[in-house]
């Protein structure tokens, strides 16, 4: 009964802080309105300043362009100032010339006048005298008439005499002058003449001789240069139907596939002996004609291969076999006692040189090892050749 009630107090407690919260957070929901709406104004603002500043920037874009125009135009301006001013020096320049012109030409023509004055002066005084002169000799030819009318009488028949003399003592000296003058010109040209002779003379006689020389020249040359066909004759006739030898170049031509294996660059031991017999017969010929030897330069060993396969490959392989073909032949007595090897050399020639019929490539024939000869100075002999020809 005495105990005092805690629960309105508690009650009226929570209703306060309840009442607190609420105002709290009503105030809060204010305070956030407040700055939604300012944001808001605030971005309306910045927007309209946004759209102010594109447009200030429209203008100072359209005002620099507008510049920029009339800072060409001025430029342009002051170009063409340059050009008139340049233009207007130039114009200035030869002003000036042309009035020095002008200047020294006012001098010429003021000493010209000067000139003309004291020649009228000089002619007028001339004049005078000539005047004198005229008096005078028409005196003298009045007195000259008298004394001739006074000799005419007496001497007329004298003067008509020595006037037919002086005549005829004229043309004969006219006829004897253009004589003498003909007969020196003749002299001369005959004199002349006999020089022009003479020289012809001699410069055909140097002409004959020089074509006589260059004739011999030509032969001695042809008979040189032909010394390849002999050579070629004399192998024929040497190998009779034993070989067969190019017509054209006189070479040894040997299929590859006699001498070597597919691929393969050392020579088969069956293809030796038929090597050596045809190499000591073909060479055999070269060496040991005396009309042949003294012109022989070099003995070629090519490789040749067919178009199959890469350039460098099909080269690499040439080579190895005109090598292998070298280095046998070298090791043969017949080539020790010949002194063959000074004379020979190898070489590849990959399929640069493969044999065609009618524009196809033969590949058989076109793999093949040629053994050829080489006589001294045959390119320039054969260019001389053709030069004494044209």
């Amino acid at each position: 009964m005495f105990t005092k009630d805690n629960s309105g107090e508690d009650s009226n407690f929570w209703i306060s802080y309840a009442d607190l919260m609420a105002g709290l957070l009503f105030v809060f929901i204010l305070l956030i309105g407040a700055i939604i709406s300012k944001s808001m104004m605030v971005k309306s603002v910045l927007h309209e300043k946004e759209n102010s500043l594109e447009k200030s920037l429209q203008l100072v874009d359209e005002k620099e362009s507008y510049i920029l125009k009339k800072d060409k135009l001025i430029a342009q301006l002051e170009s063409d100032l340059n050009k008139n001013k340049n233009d207007l020096s130039k114009k200035e320049i030869v002003l000036q010339a042309k009035n020095k012109r002008l200047e020294k030409a006012t001098l010429m023509l003021s000493e010209n006048e000067r000139l003309v004055k004291l020649r009228l002066s000089e002619i007028s005084e001339l004049n005078k005298k000539l005047l004198l002169a005229n008096t005078q000799v028409d005196t003298l030819n009045n007195k000259v008439v008298i004394v001739q009318t006074m000799l005419d009488g007496n001497a007329s028949e004298h003067t008509n005499t020595m006037k037919k003399l002086q005549e005829y003592q004229g043309k004969v000296l006219v006829l004897s002058n253009a004589l003498t003058t003909e007969k020196e010109q003749v002299k001369l040209k005959d004199e002349k003449l006999l020089v022009l002779l003479s020289a012809m003379s001699k410069e055909k006689t140097k002409y004959d001789t020089l074509l006589e020389n260059l004739q011999k020249q030509k032969q001695k040359i042809k008979r040189l240069t032909g010394i390849k066909l002999q050579v070629i004759a004399a192998l024929k006739k040497s190998l009779g139907s034993k070989i067969h030898i190019d017509k054209k170049t006189g070479s040894l031509k040997l299929a590859s596939n006699i001498l070597f294996e597919v691929g393969e660059s050392t020579l088969k031991d069956g293809a030796k002996i038929e090597l050596k017999k045809a190499f000591e017969e073909y060479i055999g010929t070269l060496v040991t004609d005396e009309l042949i030897k003294p012109y022989l330069d070099k003995i070629i060993i090519e490789g040749h291969t067919d178009s199959d396969g890469e350039y460098i490959y099909n080269l690499k392989l040439s080579q190895d076999r005109a090598l292998a073909v070298m280095e046998y032949l070298l090791t043969l007595e017949f080539s020790k006692k010949h002194n063959i090897k000074s004379l020979v050399v190898a070489s590849g020639r990959s399929y640069l040189d493969a044999i065609k019929n009618n524009g196809i490539e033969n590949k058989e024939a076109s793999r093949r090892i040629e053994i050829k000869f080489r006589l001294k100075n045959e390119d320039a002999m054969q260019e001389i050749e053709k030069v004494l020809d044209e």
